[in-house]
Parts: structure tokens; C-alpha cells; sequence
């Protein structure tokens, strides 16, 4: 099956579908040993490629090549990409949909900011006018095939939120993205005016939404639910502790069962090799 087609298959089903952001290949090695589904997060991508926040200067070429190393390592994972704003102009997004589709990307999220743009949970976004970020979306959605197209807003004032809900929904965008959303009472409100059209929630730590179980978002009418930053977040802090107690213990490097070494690391590493993956059947045999 078709990844995008796939994607959208595990979003028909019913539940929360959940999509763990990834940074980088190995923090996507440590994540697939838990989940089924990789958010290519531009938070996370922007911090470790570049050393620098999310606010737009990620170049399209780079996260391309990043999810194709992506899928090589992962065959059977979700990828869904984080593509900002299409690179600003309608025709970069289009011909970035096209490269991730041919190289198995399953979805993307496209959102209605303009630059200078700005991560979604912080202040000073700023919108496009909406028949703009429409004839984007409508371009970028007859250009894809298969991939799987969340819509995204980042309006902030309430009327303009519903009424940009509503207008997303209304497309044949696959899923809509209203981020930033600060209570369990805009999810219901937003449900109201996107109808049927699959939702999707964004939790990030520290973030401007709550924090939510996925069995909390189910009840609310979520049906996919990406965590941007918990891999980038968990790695900071962890190695900061570690090299704090190095730098406390004069350079001696810690022992103990629950220490990770060479031969844990390798193991892990070693699944991500593609001789490794299964083959699916030739056609005709």
C-alpha cells in the first residue's frame, strides 16, 4: 500500500493515531522501537541540522534528504512531514510535495503563516490572508497523488480561528491542524465547524495547549496527535545530566547496568541497516 494512502487508512480506523517527532536518525531509531508513526518535526529539525530555533530556516533540500534517509531506514514507519510554509512560495511547496511523495513520505502539513514565520506555541505569528493560503493549499492538493495533506492554521484571534477551521475543512485537505490551542474547549469548538474532517491535535512541552492523554483526545474528537518535541527535549536534558555527573566525576565515564555502551548502541543501529528489512514479494512469484 501507498504511504499516504496508508497513513490515511490509520486515521479512518477510529482512536488517535499518534506520530512521535523525530529529529534526527537516531532519535527516530529510539522512537521506533515504540511507535509506528515518525512526525518530521521543523522544531526539531531546525535545532538539530542547524543549531538554531524554528523560525524559518530550514531549506527544502535538507529536510528532503533527511526523510529519504528516513525512509530507507524505516519502510514500514509513517512519515509525516512538517514543510512550514511551502518554502513561501506556492510553487517551491508544490515541487517539495512532489520530491517527499516519490521518495515515500506519507503526509504534510502545510500551514497559513507568513514569514517571518515563528513555532506555533510561541507569540508574534502572523497569518496569510486566507484566499492566499487558500489558492496555495488547492495548488499543493492538485499537485499531490497519494500524500496525505493536513492543513494547518496559526490564526490566534477566536472568530478568525473558527472561521479559518471551517474554510480548511471545506477542502479536500485530508486532516486539519488548528495549532496552538489553549483549552480542551477549543478542541470541542473547532470540531463543531470542521464536521467529519479528521482532526489533528499538537502537544509540545512548554507549549500553549494542554497536555492531553490520547484517550482524553479521543473523547474530544481527535483523531491524530503528533508529539513535536519529546525525543529533542528528553536528549537535552539527559545529556546535560551526563555531562554534568562527567564533569563532577573528573572525566570518569559512569558503570552500571542501566548504562547504555557500544555493544546496546550497535544493536539498535544494526535494525536500521536495509538488508536488514524484509522484502515484499516480487510480482508474479
Amino acid at each position: 500500500m501507498r504511504p499516504g494512502q496508508n497513513l490515511r487508512n490509520n486515521v479512518s480506523e477510529g482512536g488517535v493515531t499518534p506520530l512521535i517527532g523525530v529529529f534526527d536518525m537516531f532519535s527516530a531509531s529510539v522512537a521506533a522501537q515504540h511507535y509506528d508513526g515518525f512526525f518530521v518535526s521543523g522544531f526539531g529539525f531546525a535545532a538539530s541540522y542547524y543549531g538554531l530555533p524554528d523560525i524559518g530556516f530550514i531549506a527544502w533540500p535538507d529536510i528532503v534528504s533527511f526523510v529519504q534517509r528516513l525512509r530507507l531506514a524505516f519502510p514500514g514507519h509513517h512519515l509525516l512531514v512538517d514543510i512550514d510554509d511551502g518554502y513561501v512560495d506556492p510553487e517551491v511547496a508544490c515541487h517539495v510535495v512532489e520530491h517527499l511523495e516519490a521518495i515515500g513520505a506519507s503526509g504534510v502539513i502545510l500551514e497559513d503563516q507568513k514569514r517571518p514565520r515563528r513555532c506555533g506555541h510561541v507569540e508574534g505569528k502572523q497569518v496569510l490572508p486566507l484566499p492566499e493560503y487558500l489558492e496555495k493549499l488547492e495548488l499543493v492538493l492538485r499537485t499531490r497523488r497519494d500524500l496525505l495533506v493536513v492543513a494547518r492554521t496559526d490564526a490566534t484571534e477566536e472568530a478568525e480561528i473558527l472561521r479559518r477551521a471551517e474554510a480548511l475543512a471545506a477542502t479536500d485537505a485530508d486532516v486539519i491542524l488548528v495549532d496552538g490551542v489553549r483549552s480542551a474547549d477549543w478542541i470541542t469548538r473547532i470540531r463543531s465547524v470542521i464536521g467529519d474532517k479528521p482532526l489533528l491535535f499538537n502537544q509540545i512541552a512548554g507549549g500553549k495547549s494542554p497536555r492531553l492523554s490520547l484517550s482524553e483526545l479521543e473523547r474530544l474528537g481527535v483523531d491524530v496527535a503528533i508529539y513535536s518535541t519529546p525525543c529533542l527535549f528528553a536528549a537535552q536534558s539527559a545529556m546535560d545530566r551526563a555531562l554534568t555527573a562527567l564533569k563532577h566525576n573528573d572525566g570518569r565515564l559512569p558503570q552500571g547496568e542501566d548504562q547504555v555502551g557500544v555493544a546496546e548502541s550497535l544493536l539498535l543501529l544494526e535494525q536500521n541497516i536495509s538488508r536488514h528489512h524484509p522484502k515484499p514479494a516480487l510480482v508474479g512469484s
